[in-house]
């Protein structure tokens, strides 16, 4: 039988969906699984968006541009000129989600054998878009006893080499909800100034940040504007992850012309998600707000639930809505399948992303899971409860099971 790609057996299961079999096979017995891994909000879709759903009156449902519809491209130059950045439509390139952005942006912009450094933990899926281009990620390490900042610039330095092409973050983060400062910002401009390096940033979160910090963009940062791709998305702004529809945004042409090539070999983005998003857009600041004010009230109730747990521990996230906890327990993945195989409490268990699934250090993070706070404050609550008594459950087996035989 032919043997699959390389390329195949070297791409990483995802962290978030590895233990999916499991839940399913929970709630085929009976068990309410409270999701805690997916960043899949339950808040509902702007009723713009959803009224442009209902009433599509296209007879033909055809290819819209390459680029995705200029319309849309337009309304968007408004949407970031609340947030200081300046565009023009030209320098906006519409994806299938987020995902194909990024995966564009490494296409284009890196050789097969360049490196990208990127601070650990990090969102698993760049390594899966890595690995397709060809591309290697060297990987910066953060703790959470230092709540996930960047290390000094010195510690990026030891990585840069000649195959060193590009830095990548996320801000705010994904999976810590770190919120990086204008001091780290700066550092890192300073960087990608000194090396002539792509700066690759995620900013899909940037409508949940929780502090009085400000948000500063890669496009805020001054003299590096043609090194910077940034990605986007309205999947967690607007509740639309199925409509697939992100961006891609440069002022690089040369950058934005390569990745043309790659979007005209994918023909278009989605019709119906640019539709839907681009009416989203003229949704009342009002569902911004209600949006904003409730995942306030969930980080507080995560939080404060998480660090009452003896031996858990969670810094603050100060932005986007996860976090990364460190559970007592020596092996969150083994914990974690456990929950849904082996334990329920009252008829309900938890459903958690292994931590470790985040890093390429190995080892790191084996004792820490990703937590999303997508669920309402009853369920979080109740899952808190539940993840309490798991885990008291859990250690407890282990401890007669070590326990030496008289």
């Amino acid at each position: 039988m032919p043997k699959i790609s390389e390329r195949a057996v070297e791409m990483p299961a995802s962290p978030i969906r590895k233990l999916a079999p499991l839940a399913a096979a929970a709630k085929e017995r009976g068990v309410h699984v409270y999701h805690l891994n997916i960043g899949q909000p339950d808040l509902p879709t702007p009723e713009a968006g959803l009224d442009v759903l209902r009433h599509i009156d296209r007879t033909v449902l055809e290819y819209s541009p390459s680029q995705g519809f200029k319309s849309y491209r337009e309304k968007l130059t408004r949407y970031y000129e609340k947030y200081n950045i300046h565009l023009s439509a030209d320098d906006i390139i519409v994806t299938a989600g987020g995902s194909e952005a990024v995966l564009f942006a490494f296409l284009s912009c890196l050789n097969p054998g360049d490196e990208i450094i990127v601070p650990e933990p990090a969102y698993a899926n760049y390594m899966a878009f890595a690995i397709s281009a060809g591309a290697r990620i060297r990987t910066i390490a953060t703790t959470i006893e230092e709540g996930f900042s960047l290390p000094k610039v010195e510690k990026f330095e030891e990585l840069i080499n000649e195959r060193t092409r590009a830095i990548l973050i996320c801000n705010p983060n994904n999976p810590t909800g770190y919120l990086y400062t204008r001091r780290e910002m700066n550092q890192i401009r300073d960087l990608v100034r000194k090396y002539d390096l792509y700066l690759f940033s995620d900013e899909v979160y940037r409508e949940f940040i929780y502090t009085g910090s400000p948000y500063i963009s890669a496009c805020h940062l001054e003299g590096i504007e043609n090194n910077v791709v940034l990605i986007d998305s309205v999947s967690k702004r607007y509740s639309e992850c199925g409509i697939r529809i992100g961006a891609l945004i440069t002022k690089n042409a040369e950058v934005r012309q390569a990745v043309m090539k790659f979007c005209q070999a994918r023909l278009s983005p989605p019709l119906i998600g640019q539709l839907v998003a681009e009416a989203s857009l003229d949704e009342p600041e009002e569902y911004s707000r209600e949006v904003y004010d409730e995942y306030v009230e969930r980080r507080k109730c995560l939080i404060d639930g998480l660090n009452r747990i003896p031996g858990v521990y969670s810094p603050i996230p100060m932005g986007a809505f996860y976090t990364v906890a460190k559970l007592p327990v020596d092996d969150a993945e083994k914990f974690c399948a456990w929950c849904l195989t082996d334990f329920e409490y009252e008829g309900q268990t938890v459903m958690m992303a292994p931590a470790a699934g985040f890093y390429t250090t190995p080892g790191a993070g084996r004792d820490q899971v990703r937590i999303a706070y997508v669920l309402n404050k009853d369920d979080l609550t109740r899952a808190l409860e539940v993840l309490r008594k798991a885990l008291e459950t859990y250690n407890a087996l282990n401890a007669a099971n070590d326990a030496p035989a008289r």
